[in-house]
């Protein structure tokens, strides 16, 4: 009986030691708290900066710092190639603080998460199946970027931005060329005049909308739609009258389409 009181008593006391170990940032400020987790930032160490930006929200869950937490933790994300926590940090920074100064800044991470993301577009060089290949990285990059240039037009990041949607617009445009052509290739001239014309249409002004119509016309060709393959090479000799698509016209009577 003795053996199992002093048993008793010295779990007691165990238990007693143990909870006088208290945190030892009980009583920080919540400066303190986020100049430590800045200086985990600073040291590359960004795993244990995003633990350390998350107790301080806990703690202070309201006020600039709160805000500037959510920031550096989607930012450490970010470098880590976390991208789709990143991003997830980037939708509850929006939806959370709407009305934020820095709402901006969010919208161009979301954008910059998604963009250096391996879209893959350039895979089907090896590849002999395209048919599924779906960029959504870029879109969603490119629609993240469009939020934030039409929303805050004067922003320090639009120009960046720009360049970025810029960049975007010819990527995606190729990504659909390269689809329709394969298509043509294997006999389906509907599913590549389709691709095709989605590339006309919603990447205009891209350079590769140039061979999007050259795939058109000749797809048009192929179905037997004359009226549309001739609006289709009305709007490629006027828009692209130097085009080497338009050089092979030489070839006998034949229609510069069948030579290509």
């Amino acid at each position: 009986m003795a053996i199992v009181i002093a048993l008793q008593l010295f779990v007691l006391s165990s238990c007693s030691l143990f909870s006088k170990a208290v945190d030892p940032r009980k009583d920080w400020t919540v400066e303190q708290y986020y100049e430590a987790a800045m200086d985990e930032m600073r040291e590359g160490t960004y795993e244990t900066a995003i633990k350390s930006f998350e107790a301080l929200e806990a703690r202070y869950p309201y006020g600039r710092y709160a805000q500037q937490a959510q920031l550096q933790i989607i930012y450490a994300h970010y470098k880590q190639k976390n991208i789709p926590e990143a991003i997830a940090a980037c939708d509850r920074f929006i939806k959370e603080n709407p009305t934020s100064p820095a709402v901006d800044y969010a919208y161009y991470l979301k954008g910059l998460a998604n963009f250096n993301t391996d879209l893959g577009l350039f895979s089907f060089l090896v590849d002999n199946d395209l048919s599924d290949r779906d960029p959504k990285a870029a879109k969603e990059s490119f629609n993240a970027f469009k939020e934030l240039i039409t929303r805050f037009p004067n922003s320090n990041y639009a120009e960046d931005a720009r360049y970025r949607m810029e960049y975007l617009v010819n990527t995606l445009a190729k990504h659909e060329v390269h689809v329709a052509r394969y298509y043509l290739k294997r006999g389906a001239p509907l599913a590549a005049a389709n691709r095709a014309q989605y590339a006309v249409t919603t990447y205009a002004g891209a350079p590769a909308t140039e061979e999007a119509l050259a795939i058109m016309i000749r797809a048009y060709d192929q179905l037997g739609l004359a009226q549309l393959r001739d609006d289709a090479a009305r709007i490629m000799q006027k828009n692209f009258p130097n085009s080497t698509y338009l050089s092979s016209t030489n070839h006998g009577e034949r229609p510069w389409w069948k030579w290509w």
